[in-house]
This record gives C-alpha cells, structure tokens and sequence, in this order.
C-alpha cells in the first residue's frame, strides 16, 4: 500500500532517536533517498511479502501483528515517534529471506519515513561497517548455534528414548527367555510321565479317556476368568482339601496352577468321573503338566506380543517407511509417544489419557508432532520430577472449533508468571545447567506456530500446567510449499 508523499525534512528526522546522531550530510542524503509518506487508516504492508522498505514513524499510531493459524494476533501498538519497521535486515542481503515478518497497520493517519531496502542495505554497510559486522556475527551465530544445540537436543532425546524402548523391550524379553526355559523342563517331565503311563496297566479306553480330558483341560485354560485375589485363595483352598481327599500327595502345590488355570473342583470331580480312580494320582500329575505348559505358552505369547507392540510403537512414533505429510489420527501419535517416554516417567507419576475419539483426522507432518509430544510431555515429568517425582500427567483431546485441541495437564509446582512471556524463546530454560538446552519449546513452536500453522499457548497456576496444542483441520500449505523441517 502506498501513501501520499510529502516533504522530507532533515531536521524533523534528525529528531528521531534513531537517526539523532547523523550528520547534516547524511541526513540530506536520507532525505535525498528517502520520501515522506502519510498513511491512512489501514495495512501499510503485509507478513509474507517482498521486504521492499524500511519504515520509521514520525507521528501517528502503529500496530503489528503475527499470523497464526488463520488469525493475526497483535504483538506490538504504540504512537512513540521513531519506531520503526519493515526491511529491518536488508544489511544481511540475499543470504537470508527478505520477507517482511510481521504485519503493520495504522489505526490513524500516520506519517513515515521510508527507505528503499537496498539504499538502506548501503547505507549501514557505508556509515555502521563495525556494526554491520557484529550483526552478521550475532545473526549467523545465533542461527547456527541454534542448529547445532538442536541438533544436540534431538541426539539427547534420542539416548533417552532408546535407553527407555531397551528397558520396555528387556522385560518382556526377560519373561520369554525364562517362561521357555521352564516350558522345555515341563515337556521333559511330561514326556517322562507319558512313558510312566505307556508302561502302566491301562486299557485303551482309559488312555482314551484321559487325553479327551487333556483336550478338554487345555481348552479351558485359555478361557480362564480373571478372579480377585481373595477368590483365587478361596478356590486354591477348596482345590488342595479336594486332591487331599482323593489321595492326591502335595496337592497345596498343584491348586494354585490348578485355579490359574480356571480349574474348580467340578471340573477335577469331571476329571475323576472320566477315568479309573487307580490311575486319577497319574492323570492329576499328567493334567497339571499339561496345565502348566499351556499357561507358560500363554506367557511367551504375551511376551512377544508385547514386544511387537513396543516395536510397532517405535516405529509409529519415528515414522519409518511414512510420507512426511499426511493425515494422521493424532491419538495414534500422542499413545507410540506415550509409550516410548514411559520408562522415563518412573513409578510416581500416573498418566491420565481423556480422549475425544470422535475427532477428525488432521493433515499434519506426524514425525515432527511426535518430536513436539516428545518436549511438552519431557518437561511436564521434569517438572513432576522436581516437585519430588509424584503427580499426574493428563492427556487431552478434543474439538475446539475448526482446530484439534491436544492438551497436557501436569500437577508440577507450574510457570512463574514472571518468566511465562519467555518459555518459548530460544536457549531460555529452567532446567538446571547440563539439564536442559532451552531449545524443546522453541523447536515445538516453529513446529506447530510455522509449519503447522496452528498454535501453542501455556496456562499455568501452581499445580495445574496447561500446554495446549491447536491444529488446524484442513492444511494451509500445500506439502511442495512448506518449510524445510526445523
């Protein structure tokens, strides 16, 4: 948008703080460079746009705002003469973006100097050489000290994560090495005690009798119910005084595998009704063998199942073998991230998931949402951690308009209100030093702010923390448009 052009007058800009201690000479050749223009009411350039100009106020009222999401949010108002804005970083030439960054309008008629980008660019090169290269130095620097302590903090959270996944993976790897060590000394015996049977003086129709029973047994063990540990005592009593009184020695060992099992004292009087009672001790013997292979399968099965899940949550939270950009059900994401963190939450910290399930999908680039999780749910635990290891971590979704709603509620001691305007700046953290980079809410940030068009707030009172996530529904930047991952 372009204003109506007025007369420059050195003088008048030489009262400007920012042009106060130029020469007479440079302020005619700003003047001679520059123009004077009067704004009406309205947007004096838009974020996104060619940086072509650097502006500076002389009177009037400003306002400036970022875009996020679909809204723009207003950051800075103010009539204080000599602020300024625009083509801030044309200096830095075509080694960075020339965009403007933000979005200004003028709520009255508003007067400014403005400055072409690159006469600007000149200017500062020719009059601030010193400054210009310490500039530089902090720009650049900062942005690759930035990269490299990014690329720290995902390392970190890396190690962490895969020292987690080897704990998680180790139990139940554990629990299958011993459950198939125990399984092939079971089938030893049974084998030994199928000799015994062979040996023995049974008829054909009681070795029928008794593998129709073994059938039926192994079938019934993989519908055992679930009972409370005062049924499980219960029926492990009424078990033992059973096979007491049938002759059946050490049977307080074999009912608590009996009731395992799903095993009552029907089915042993079933058992006993179906073969000879000479042979019930052997057939017990033989059942209880039987018994145990079945649930020592069971374990395996469970074992490795578990396995395989937390190796399928690896890979839903990496995203291996994924497009980078696609529709995700983020519940998918927040559970594979959830599972890899939980070795690192310990014993007293209880996770409370309150799901919407009825959400939408969203288009989303889900490796980098996980790597967004990953921050919020770290420093909720740390949070927890210091506040002596105990509390409560809720997870919730829900609908909040046209945007997906994914929160994190800690009970920690939560955000001093003297330092919640600064959380997401980069480096700024409250980890103690070697602890933390101060990198995972700004990395979580650009994530959500800038590639996802979508927004990241805090709300915070001691004992309930509250990071709140809002992805967009539909994608705002074609996936051939987006920025390079962060």
């Amino acid at each position: 948008m372009s204003g109506q052009l007025m007369p420059c007058n050195p003088r008048e800009i030489s009262s400007l703080f920012l042009f106060e201690k130029l020469s007479p000479e440079q302020l005619g050749r700003l003047c001679s460079q520059g123009r004077v223009e009067l704004f009406e009411p309205g947007p004096v350039y838009t974020e996104g746009d060619p940086a072509t100009c650097f502006f500076v106020m002389i009177e009037g009222t400003v306002v400036l705002s970022r875009r996020v999401g679909g809204d723009d949010v207003e950051v800075s108002r103010t009539s204080q003469p000599g602020v300024y804005g625009g083509a801030m970083q044309a200096y830095l030439g075509d080694r960075v973006r020339q965009v403007y960054n933000n979005s200004m309008r003028v709520t009255e008629p508003t007067r400014f100097f403005v400055l072409p980008a690159d006469l600007f660019a000149d200017a500062m090169r020719e009059w601030f050489p010193m400054a210009v290269h310490l500039l530089e130095g902090l720009f650049f620097g900062s942005k690759n000290t930035q990269a490299a302590i990014g690329q720290r903090e995902r390392l970190l959270a890396l190690g962490s994560l895969s020292a987690g996944l080897t704990h998680e993976l180790n139990n139940p790897a554990a629990a299958a090495v011993r459950a198939t060590a125990t399984l092939r000394e079971r089938v030893a015996k049974m084998r030994h005690k199928l000799a015994m049977i062979a040996e023995g003086p049974f008829s054909r129709d009681a070795l029928a009798n008794l593998i129709e029973v073994q059938e039926r047994t192994a079938e019934r063990v993989a519908k055992a119910p679930v009972l409370s540990p005062l049924e499980a005592s219960d029926r492990e009593d009424m078990l033992a005084d059973w096979l007491e009184d049938h002759g059946i020695e050490h049977g307080w060992q074999l009912s608590p595998t009996f009731v395992q099992a799903g095993l009552d004292v029907d089915w042993l009087e079933q058992v006993a009704a179906a073969v000879d009672e000479e042979i019930l001790p052997g057939a017990i013997g033989w059942l209880n063998y039987t018994v145990e292979t079945e649930l020592l399968m069971n374990e395996i099965e469970d074992s490795t199942t578990r396995i395989s899940h937390l190796v399928d949550a690896a890979k839903q939270y990496s995203q291996l073998d994924r497009a980078p950009f696609r529709v995700v059900d983020v519940h998918e994401l927040l559970d594979s991230t959830l599972l890899m963190l939980s070795g690192k939450r310990g014993p007293g910290i209880k996770v409370v998931k309150e799901y919407d399930r009825t959400i939408p999908p969203v288009p989303a680039y889900p490796a980098e949402l996980n790597q967004v999780w990953t921050n919020l749910i770290d420093n909720a635990v740390s949070a927890m951690h210091s506040a002596g290891g105990e509390g409560t971590l809720t997870v919730r979704t829900a609908l909040d308009h046209e945007q997906v709603l994914v929160e994190f509620r800690d009970t920690g001691p939560g955000v001093a209100p003297e330092i919640k305007g600064r959380i997401f700046d980069p480096f700024f953290t409250t980890k103690p030093v070697g602890e933390g980079t101060g990198l995972g809410l700004d990395i979580s940030w650009r994530i959500v702010v800038n590639k996802h068009h979508g927004t990241l707030r805090v709300e915070s009172v001691p004992g309930d923390t509250r990071f709140q996530v809002l992805l967009p529904l539909t994608a705002q930047t074609p996936p051939e448009e987006a920025e390079e991952p962060v």
